[in-house]
């Protein structure tokens, strides 16, 4: 087996802390991969940049906020295109909290956003594609893990973080 290099990436899923609603953003029509289609805050690290310091910058770059971040919903492994070196990512997903949701100011990356229960999200996410597959499994898993969420495990991320390196 020939050993390639791969990209990291990270996703942030986000709830509203005033209602609950997923922020839904519509990539811009000449985005390279997956143009037009909903997606979560998603980015690439930089080298040198931890998973949680990645996250930050790609929120505040994407919708021109911050965000608390609160768990770990998963980690993630695809291919932006056909399955070759180079187009292999694999990542982390954080599902994060933002407290005012009418801070959002989305970047050029994204055509469109909205504010969306977890069955409107599912409804909007009707796309056969990859990426739109992954947002719906990736919303429902949301829901269920938000539901259960104990507050001081809360606490703790919010505090402290998740990423375990120095």
């Amino acid at each position: 087996m020939t050993i390639e290099r791969f990209q990291c990436g990270v996703a942030a899923v986000i709830r509203s802390a005033v209602d609950g609603s997923y922020l839904l953003l519509r990539r811009a029509d000449n985005k390279d991969y997956a143009a037009g289609a909903w997606e979560c805050v998603t980015g690439r690290l930089e080298q040198g940049e931890g998973f949680e310091q990645a996250l930050h910058r790609e929120v505040a770059e994407e919708i021109g906020t911050s965000v608390r971040l609160q768990c770990l919903l998963g980690t993630t492994h695809f291919h932006r295109g056909a399955p070759e070196p180079g187009n292999e990512t694999v990542g982390v997903v954080y599902g994060c909290v933002l407290d005012n949701p009418d801070a959002v100011v989305r970047s050029s990356e994204h055509k469109e956003h909205r504010w969306v229960t977890a069955p409107e999200a599912l409804a909007l996410l009707t796309a056969n594609d990859p990426s739109t597959a992954w947002m719906r499994v990736i919303i429902a898993r949301s829901e269920v893990l938000w539901c259960h969420l104990p507050q001081p495990w809360v606490a703790f991320a919010e505090r402290l973080g998740l990423e375990t390196d120095a």
